[in-house]
């Protein structure tokens, strides 16, 4: 009998599930949202930064903007950018709620849960730039500069993944120069790295419907600072 109603039990489950999975597959929102061109997604991003640095954000009525987006979102922008608590980048950006789809991880790298957000933000939410977001003064990359074993796994783990950006930079700078060469070099890795390991982003990248920019945040100042002369 127990066995019984467990089955009848897991049924609904199951329909309910398979429906669910319907609901979650691709369906390409950019294709069902035109977007903006990735000329000017970076424009109104960097129009957006000269207010942040300028101190004059924009007014915006956030609960209208929060009621509108209760059903839906379609960020025009993926963001992979550091953890670290000085550069938050809906704010570095003056973007409002809905704009960026942001992932953050010490040192702007991507492992496989920031790679699945990225793809669906891309596959499913319909965003077609993807910003990596370097900034300066990074602990994550001072740390991989350094050469010491670091005293957790985890921490470890996260500067193996700079290190290939530091080995490349280390025979043309020392100290703070090091460092900051090694900064702009693991935004750059850090781009390729998600094109290598997502068949979805680096498939959308060579068919033109992504589009990667490499930019790098600075501390002192305020001001983002494209690295890459040429979209990706």
């Amino acid at each position: 009998m127990r066995t019984k109603f467990a089955y009848l039990t897991i049924i609904p489950f199951l329909a309910m599930f398979a429906v669910a999975q319907q609901s979650a597959a691709p369906h390409h929102g950019h294709a069902a949202h035109p977007s903006q061109s990735p000329d000017k997604i970076w424009s109104d991003l960097m129009e957006g930064n000269k207010r942040f640095v300028a101190g004059e954000l924009k007014a915006r009525a956030l609960v209208t903007v929060r009621e509108s987006l209760a059903k839906s979102q379609h960020p025009k922008a993926i963001v992979l950018s550091c953890s670290d608590s000085r550069v938050p980048p809906e704010l570095v950006f003056d973007q409002t709620l809905g704009n960026l789809f942001v992932v953050r991880a010490a040192g702007n790298i991507a492992g496989p849960l920031g790679l699945a957000s990225m793809e669906y933000a891309f596959d499913h939410l319909g965003s077609t730039v993807l910003v990596v977001l370097g900034h300066t003064k990074c602990g994550a990359v001072t740390a991989a500069c350094s050469g010491e074993k670091m005293p957790t796994a985890n921490l470890q783990a996260l500067v193996d993944q700079i290190h290939p950006a530091v080995k490349k930079v280390k025979g043309s700078a020392t100290g703070d120069a090091l460092v900051e060469a090694a900064i702009k070099e693991n935004v750059h890795q850090s781009a390729m790295d998600v094109l290598a390991h997502s068949d979805v982003l680096r498939h959308a990248k060579e068919q033109g419907k992504l589009t990667v920019i490499e930019a790098e945040y600075q501390l002192d100042n305020g001001e983002v600072v494209r690295l890459d002369k040429t979209a990706h």
